[in-house]
């Protein structure tokens, strides 16, 4: 199913309008053995670049409210933070109005952002990537906008699904499924995994296109890995245990199933 940048923009935006919870449905930001991983990520790579070089320009796409850029500004970075929600600019508008190192930029085509014409010590893609159809050139465009020496970070999408053992398969679906008729919309429900089960996809359906990863089985995480190769001098692809219950996120994480993955990518070249 190909879909254009657009229509996934627009379903973006729809979806997470005024009063959207980020954190219901975010392991990242609901677990705190997840959220404190990211955020342990995101410090020391920004303490290390102004030891290095006494600051840190960070540019975080897709900032939804702000909790990583809490993160960020706390180790002492700048941050340009872009969103394409309108009603998520306009909440972290009002958040950091008066934040100095905030800047907020509301990327109303999801591709605005390259227009900004500047570069940056890092870029940071924090559950971003699953939503974005074209996510290996992404990536490699935002490459070009990491200064030399700067970092590379994304965390929290989805692992290739034809990669994934049985086991992960089993637990990353079981739980997901248990955890979603607790939700309601249990027709709704039905109606999209009836689509899945058929392989059809709706153009319309907010579940095939703000969650774009079920079209396409996931993110491959080793083209992701080997786009940023080339690049950068150190690219650690690592991978670990997420899924919407606490209950079972305790329980299978020391088993810890390779369902999500993050890519930490250092030493831009020159």
């Amino acid at each position: 199913m190909a879909l254009e940048r657009s229509q996934v923009v627009a379903s973006q935006d729809t979806s997470h309008g005024v009063g959207h919870d980020y954190v219901k449905g975010s392991p990242h930001l609901r677990h705190d053995r997840l959220r404190h991983m990211v955020e342990h990520r995101l410090d020391r790579l920004v303490r290390d670049t102004i030891e290095r070089t006494g600051s840190c320009h960070v540019l975080e796409i897709g900032a939804g409210h702000g909790t990583f850029t809490d993160t960020l500004v706390a180790a002492g970075a700048r941050v340009t933070v872009t969103e394409v929600s309108e009603a998520s600019a306009e909440l972290l508008t009002a958040r950091y109005k008066d934040v100095e190192t905030v800047e907020v930029f509301h990327d109303t085509t999801g591709e605005s952002v390259f227009d900004l014409d500047r570069t940056f010590d890092a870029v940071t893609c924090i559950a971003l990537l699953h939503h974005i159809p074209d996510y290996v050139s992404f990536v490699e465009r935002l490459a070009t906008m990491v200064a030399t020496d700067g970092w590379f970070y994304c965390v929290q999408d989805p692992t290739y699904y034809p990669r994934r053992s049985w086991v992960t398969r089993v637990l990353d679906r079981g739980t997901y499924f248990v955890w979603r008729l607790a939700q309601g919309e249990v027709r709704r429900g039905l109606a999209t995994r009836w689509r899945r089960l058929r392989g059809q996809w709706s153009e319309t359906e907010a579940s095939d296109l703000v969650e774009y990863h079920v079209v396409r089985d996931g993110v491959d995480e080793l083209a992701v890995e080997t786009a940023l190769r080339p690049l950068f001098d150190d690219v650690d692809l690592f991978t670990y245990w997420s899924t919407q219950s606490p209950v079972f996120q305790r329980m299978f994480q020391r088993l810890d199933p390779p369902s999500e993955f993050g890519v930490a990518a250092t030493g831009r070249h020159a």
